[in-house]
This record gives C-alpha cells, structure tokens and sequence, in this order.
C-alpha cells in the first residue's frame, strides 16, 4: 500500500481529551468557557483602546495591540473544539480539518515566541538608547518587525503541519490530548518520523532557544542601566515601563518549561495520573496565558490603565 493510500485510510482522528474522566467535563466546560469570554473580553478592549486612544500609538502598544490579537487567534482556533468535546460523546475531527487546528495552534505559538522578543528589543533601546528610540523604533522599523513576526511563525508553521500530514497513517486514529496537538499526532503515524522530530528539534532552538536568550541579555542590559539611574523614582519609573512585559515572558516561557522539563512517571499508575495532569497543564496553559496578559498589562502599566478607564467610562455615560 502506498503513502497517499495509507494517508486516505484515515479520514477522521478521535480526540480522546479527558473521556476517561466523564465527571470532569461538565465543570470544565463552564470553567474553560468562562476563561474564554474573559480572553476575548480582556484582549478586545486592549486593541480597542490600542487602537482608538492616540496616545497609545507607539511600538510598544503596537505590539500589545497584536500579541492581544495573536491571544484571540490562539485561544480560537482550540477553544471551540475543547469546549464542544466536552458536551458530545464521539469527539472526532476530520483530518483536513486537524491539520488547519494544528496549523493555526503552532503558528500562533511560534508568533507569540518572536513578537515577546521584538517586544523585549523595544523595551531595550527604550530604557537605553532613549534619545535613539525615535529613530530606532520608527514606524518604518517596528511594522515590519510585527510583520516579520507574523510570517516566521507562520512558515514555520507550515512546514511542521506539511511534515506531519504527510505520514501515513495508517493503524488507530486516536489522539490523547484535547486538540491535534502536533508531537501528539506524530505519536500515530504509521511510518518513521525522525525527519520530523529533527525539524521539530531545530524549530524548538530556533523560536524558543534564541528569543529566550535574546529577551534574557536584553533584561540583563535593561536592569544595568536602571540601577544606574541615581533617584528612586526614575529607577521605579524606567522598571514600571517593563515590568508588565517581563512579567508576560516569565509566565509564557516559564508554564512552557514546566510542562515539558518535569520528569516522567515510570510508575503505571503514577503514568496515568501525569498524562491527567499534563492534559489538564496543557489545558489551562492555552488558556491561562492569553486571559492573564490583558489582566496584567491593565494592572501593571498605567497608561493602558488610564486609556481602559477612560474608554469604560466614555461607553458607560455617553
């Protein structure tokens, strides 16, 4: 039997989500949707406000303006897929349709992963070039760096989803995880896989080890030259303008190591017990990051602060 045969064998893939725990999906359902109206709620109003109030248009709320739109995007192209297997007994998934949920979850990841670290750059030549940031971070430069963000993790997207769907598959169809997870997928296919596992490992380095590494020596320099600012209250004033970014980075990448850093079970029931809880982590952390960056950047940063309040309070007695 030939590739595109064994591929056509399958026509539909069974998510599996917590199937096994029928009890849990009632309360999930309302927990998961009320965190997703928040999330659309919350990033909404970040780029109405990013968007409407003139003094709000610089790169830095250009920037939260698309990470609020990537945060919608994200949380879309799953949501509504992990909500309605709650409520449905056969949870399947048609195989072109996986393959566009697989496309969009790893574009918006990998985006996610570039625009932190433009936005870490942007901080940088704030707080230490600042008589350069003009020039620098001109209009002209930062459009096409959220662009450029766009496209990389968008291609990068593309050839990871072409990789997988690619494989025959050819024997059982069912995914454990909630959504067409792609190291989850890859797990059925039917044939070798290193060629993708070598490509996964490359992207990894590329759009999680290099913007970690950049966004860290753009913080070491930051932080220099903030303790090297002589009053305290400059010194609070330079660190409030990062600190809701920082923040953002370290829940991001630190929910990211945790869920793939922590051990293994080698314990049959200790197994079980961690693929619940590594479903239900992946679970929240598709959900919790994107709800927590609006929440953050409206307590942390006290010109989105200002601009939410005024555009409550326009729509409220106007």
């Amino acid at each position: 039997m030939d590739v595109a045969n064994q591929t056509a064998s399958v026509t539909e893939f069974i998510l599996l989500g917590l199937s096994a725990h029928p009890k849990l999906e009632k309360t999930f359902f309302v927990l998961i949707l009320m965190m997703y109206l928040v999330i659309l709620l919350g990033n909404g109003v970040l780029i109405l406000v990013t968007v409407s109030n003139s003094h709000l248009h610089m790169p830095m709320y250009f920037f939260l303006g698309n990470l609020s739109f990537l945060d919608i995007c994200y949380t879309t192209s799953s949501v509504p897929l992990i909500l309605d297997s709650f409520l449905t007994p056969r949870k399947t998934i048609f195989f072109s349709a996986c393959a566009v949920q697989m496309f969009l979850s790893f574009a918006m990841g990998a985006t996610e992963c570039v625009l932190l670290s433009m936005m870490a750059f942007d901080r940088y030549v704030a707080i230490c070039n600042p008589l350069r940031y003009p020039v620098v971070m001109s209009k002209a430069a930062y459009m096409p760096m959220a662009a450029g963000s766009w496209v990389a993790g968008s291609t990068a997207s593309m050839v990871q989803t072409s990789l997988a769907m690619r494989l025959p598959f050819c024997g059982d169809n069912i995914i454990n995880h909630f959504t067409c997870e792609i190291l989850a997928v890859l797990k059925l296919a039917c044939a070798d896989i290193s060629v993708n596992v070598i490509s996964m490992g490359v992207t990894n380095v590329i759009f999680l080890g290099v913007p970690v590494l950049f966004i860290s020596f753009s913080y070491v320099f930051i932080i220099a030259t903030i303790l090297r600012i002589p009053s305290a209250e400059g010194r609070k004033k330079a660190f409030s303008t990062c600190s809701a970014h920082l923040t953002v980075v370290v829940i991001f990448y630190g929910t990211i190591l945790f869920m793939y850093g922590k051990p293994k079970s080698k314990d049959p029931l200790g197994a079980d017990k961690q693929d619940l809880a590594d479903k239900l982590i992946s679970l929240f952390y598709g959900v919790v990051t994107p709800m927590l960056n609006p929440i953050i950047y409206s307590l942390r940063n006290k010109d989105v602060k200002a601009a939410v309040r005024n555009l409550v309070f326009q729509k409220c007695f106007a």
